[in-house]
């Protein structure tokens, strides 16, 4: 049935549903359906509220501003419906329905939804329902919708994909779910209550307030520096020399066309600022409301702010990819505060945006928006903790597919490698110092510079592409290759899509060409429709694949169809899709375009793990194989702190896979020029990074000029290259630890990177930590994100106590600990009861597979775990093949139990060595090569116990 077909017949079954029930009264009605409920609420804006079991934890609710339920086939969600398992029932002029550990609560007056969960708690609650807005696009009928629950709540919330804000916990804050290099739009909201909400909708969606932040004098009064009203006072330099001076009602160079409003004397030849050229805003603003005011600084290149002489905002970002920066100041309405930003255009982009506060009531709430929607969709998942949610959201979208093993090894990447023999020159050069590695990366480029989507190599700098990858693959190494949903319009490939009509127009119509030598005209697939998918896949598979590319790097999928557009004009030229609208299906664009290349894979053979790598993502894409990755991040400090918070709430979010350019992709001036005044800079901020990297899910160094190996980020010998390679060689000593985290993303819908909250819920204090993690259940990782920074504040989760990994030191949680910090080690906790099975370092992943397994046991507390292997290549694992082999700790008796081992897999080590050392106050991990026990190992349990 086509999807036409299939939205026609909802709408239809719903129609005769509801026509056929004697439920419809003045006070509202129900009828029970094969899989949950319909109301018809006596009154409010929804008039058909349907509600879906999908669960004994999962409920759907639909609410309709029409009679019928009209909503397409969802693209995140592939589970169905359940058709037992659960009852519906009246009682008290509500609507109650029950399935299993959860139940949903519709009130027949207004049709408000309010979910219990396995206790019978109230944990969410409908707050009324805004009035749908209806709209038309393309011809065709949509409403703006939004719904608000829990008003004034103290409930911390996580997840919504990635945002490089600093922000941690949500509630309270404004987050846009809107796809651009460096955020990623994932609807789902976890709480902790223990409960999330899945927000089915493809298109533009805000968290927190409903109303779009907008320049500043659309809700504030302007003055000049001289306190006149109409403007802040503009003072344009150019080498430091005034030039001009003017009033300007906003800060406003957003977008590229807002850009002809620079001022033509102090524009060159080329229509673009003068050289040197900086401005400088001073005035005053007045709120017309009280309140925390909310602001929003979207810029790149050098700008700072400051309000009332409080300096708020002091960031560099590269001069095509500006992006917002949040701040808030308090202000009383009739008053006026003091502004003044300077900035630094360098081709850039900046505007001072604003929203008026919100009641705390509805500020303090979760409230989800949407701009174009067809009702009110989304599914309410409940679980007895925060992984039991993560569960939930994949039981409706997909499971996490397990990679291969070697993605969890070191990757080394460039923007880019020119050359054959530079890509294969760096494996060699990783081999030849010892320093472990599994994958190489191919960047951007490698085709001819007019042949963007041939996905051709230039044979005058790749000659020999199969004895390229013969090589590294000869040398144990993988590889990966970027490829690009972009085309230049005479390219074979852009002609065979646009033959059957699935190449995107707009972008070349209005004359957008990239930044590839004199300018290309281009434009991106439309990949909704499969015909397109299978073109596409096809021509990478003919092209490319055919040489054993290992992995594909899916850039730019937003998609970023031409830098610094605004909003309205990137839905036009990333549509009409092949399902509707481009404003429709805004968010969802790396889903499908990953889908293809996935499936593409998966039948080329059903039994080899693929790997891809995205710049972007959507509710549902851990099903496609894919890991997600930061975009192109800056190389700054403050940048490198954002990558925390981001990191964890995508984790959180149900995408367990994730990771960073390490060192960032873009670099100021200061590094470029290796400007010896800054070298030491630049070496420790890629220590550092290194060392998060080391416990980031995937470990992926990339970035532009200065080179990134570590080879060359510092000699050998220095403490810099000491401390690179020393992190490099402890990724792979944590290997089986790391495995067993991933092959549990799979298995057990587990996480790799987790927020504390996910570990410690009953810790207020560490569900706003933003700058500290937990690697598995373990480790707590406490990255320095300051430059010269010797030490940081530490907090220690309560309910347990932690071990100093370098020193042994044991602390009690519940405390904030100052942790030594010197520059070649960065603050690595240890949870007292961990076990965590360690290895030799190999060269590369699979290099000793009955190589010996050393675990470490951290006295203090009982502790279990199971490690688990399965042979790391083939998808073998959804069958059944992988071995567990279960680990405990009773710390009274001071007795270790390895376990019986269960399962078994294809080229499964049935013999090894366990060795044993137990971690008490004062004993250092890294003490690798000492053991308090060896052990034969070859299937049967076998009891270790720890002298006294």
């Amino acid at each position: 049935m086509g999807m036409g077909a299939r939205r026609l017949a909802v709408a239809v079954s719903v129609a005769a549903l509801m026509a056929s029930s004697s439920a419809l009264a003045l006070d509202g009605g129900f009828a029970k359906t094969a899989d949950g409920v319909i109301v018809t609420p006596a009154a409010g804006p929804a008039k058909t509220i349907r509600l879906q079991v999908m669960g004994d934890r999962i409920i759907r609710v639909t609410a309709s501003p029409t009679d019928e339920i009209n909503v397409p086939p969802s693209l995140m969600v592939v589970a169905t419906p359940k058709t037992s398992g659960f009852t519906v029932s009246e009682a008290g002029g509500k609507v109650v329905l029950k399935a299993g550990q959860a139940t949903a609560e519709v009130a027949l007056k207004d049709g408000a939804v309010s979910f219990k969960d396995a206790s019978g708690k109230t944990v969410l609650t409908e707050q009324g329902r805004s009035a749908f807005k209806p709209l038309t696009i393309d011809g065709k009928g949509f409403y703006a919708v939004s719904q608000r629950f829990n008003p004034s709540t103290d409930e911390g919330f996580y997840g919504l994909g990635q945002h490089q804000n600093g922000q941690m916990n949500y509630n309270g804050q404004d987050v846009e779910l809107a796809q651009y290099n460096r955020a990623i739009a994932i609807p789902f909201v976890l709480s902790t209550r223990n409960y999330g909400v899945l927000w089915d909708n493809n298109g533009i969606t805000r968290f927190g307030d409903p109303k779009p932040y907008a320049l500043a004098s659309r809700d504030l009064k302007i003055f000049d520096a001289a306190g006149k009203p109409g403007g802040f006072t503009a003072k344009y330099s150019v080498n430091g020399q005034l030039k001009l001076t003017r009033v300007e009602a906003d800060v406003n160079y957003q977008y590229l066309k807002d850009l002809p409003n620079w001022p033509s004397e102090l524009t060159g030849a080329d229509k673009k600022p003068l050289k040197g050229a900086s401005v400088v805003w001073e005035g005053y603003v007045e709120p017309r409301t009280s309140g925390v005011q909310k602001f929003q600084l979207y810029s790149s290149s050098y700008a700072k702010l400051w309000v009332d002489g409080q300096l708020k905002i002091d960031r560099w970002r590269q001069n095509w990819n500006p992006w917002f920066h949040n701040f808030t100041a308090p202000m009383k309405a009739g008053t006026r505060h003091k502004v003044r930003i300077e900035w630094t255009p360098e081709d850039g982009y900046i505007a001072l945006l604003h929203n008026d506060p919100l009641p705390a009531a509805q500020q303090k709430s979760l409230t989800l928006t949407s701009d174009v929607a067809h009702a009110v969709d989304y599914y309410f998942v409940s679980g007895e903790n925060l992984d039991q949610v993560v569960s939930g959201y994949r039981q409706l979208t997909g499971k996490a597919e397990a990679l291969p093993r070697w993605a969890y090894g070191f990757w080394q990447s460039r923007q880019r490698y020119e050359t054959q023999d530079q890509i294969v020159g760096v494996l060699k050069e990783y081999r030849a110092r010892k320093l472990p590695i599994d994958n190489v990366v191919m960047d951007w480029r490698y085709w001819k510079d007019d042949q963007w989507g041939s996905h051709k190599f230039d044979e005058t700098r790749f000659p020999d592409p199969q004895k390229m990858l013969d090589d590294i693959h000869g040398m144990n190494g993988h590889f990966m290759i970027s490829i690009w949903p972009k085309f230049y319009p005479w390219t074979d490939h852009f002609k065979a899509l646009d033959a059957k009509g699935f190449m995107y127009k707009r972008n070349i119509e209005q004359g957008a060409v990239d930044w590839v030598g004199p300018g290309y005209a281009n434009s991106f697939y439309d990949p909704y429709a499969k015909e397109a998918r299978d073109i596409y896949w096809r021509q990478v598979k003919d092209s490319l694949k055919r040489y054993g590319v290992d992995a594909w790097w899916m850039d730019s999928d937003e998609p970023d169809m031409h830098s610094n557009l605004d909003v309205p004009e990137r839905t036009l030229r990333m549509g009409p899709t092949a399902l509707g609208p481009g404003a429709e299906f805004f968010n969802s664009y790396p889903l499908i375009h990953t889908q293809g290349v996935f499936e593409g894979e998966r039948e080329l053979d059903p039994n080899k793990r693929g790997f891809i790598l995205s710049r972007s993502g959507f509710g549902g894409i851990q099903r496609h194989g894919v890991a997600l990755w930061s975009g192109d991040v800056v190389a700054r400090w403050d940048d490198f702190r954002d990558q925390i918070s981001a990191g964890v709430n995508l984790s959180m979010s149900g995408v367990p896979n994730w990771t960073t350019d390490i060192g960032g992709f873009s670099v100021e001036d200061r590094y470029t020029n290796q400007e010896p005044a800054h070298k030491a800079e630049w070496r420790e901020l890629n220590l550092r990074w290194f060392q998060f990297g080391a416990f980031s899910p995937l470990f992926r160094s990339h970035g532009e000029f200065p080179y990134r190996e570590i080879y060359n980020l510092a000699e050998d010998g220095t403490e810099v290259y000491q401390s690179l390679a020393w992190y490099d060689a402890l990724r792979y000593r944590l290997m089986p630890y790391t495995l067993t985290l991933a092959g549990e993303t799979y298995h057990r819908d587990g996480g790799i990177m987790r927020g504390l909250v996910m570990d410690f819920p009953d810790d207020l204090k560490a569900r706003n930590v933003d700058d500290e993690y937990l690697y598995g259940p373990a480790f707590l990782v406490a990255p320095v994100t300051r430059f010269q920074a010797r030490s940081r504040e530490v907090y220690l989760p309560a309910g347990t106590s932690w071990y100093d990994f370098e020193t042994g030191q044991r602390h009690a949680g519940g405390q904030t600990i100052t942790a030594h910090a010197p520059l070649s080690r960065m603050p690595l906790f240890v949870k007292a009861g961990s076990i965590v099975p360690t290895t030799e370092v190999q060269q590369f992943i699979g290099e000793k597979p009955d190589a010996p397994i050393t675990l470490l046991v951290y006295t203090g507390a009982d502790g279990r775990f199971e490690l688990y292997e399965d042979d790391g290549l083939s998808t073998a694992y959804q069958r059944g093949a992988y071995s567990r082999i279960p680990v405990s700790y009773d710390h009274a008796a001071g007795r270790l139990t390895i376990g019986p081992r269960s399962g078994r897999y294809d080229g499964m080590v049935d013999r090894r060595a366990f060795k044993v050392r137990f971690v008490g106050p004062g004993v250092k991990s890294a003490d690798f090569d000492v053991a308090d026990a060896t052990i034969d190992y070859a299937g049967a349990p076998v009891v270790v116990t720890r002298r006294k």
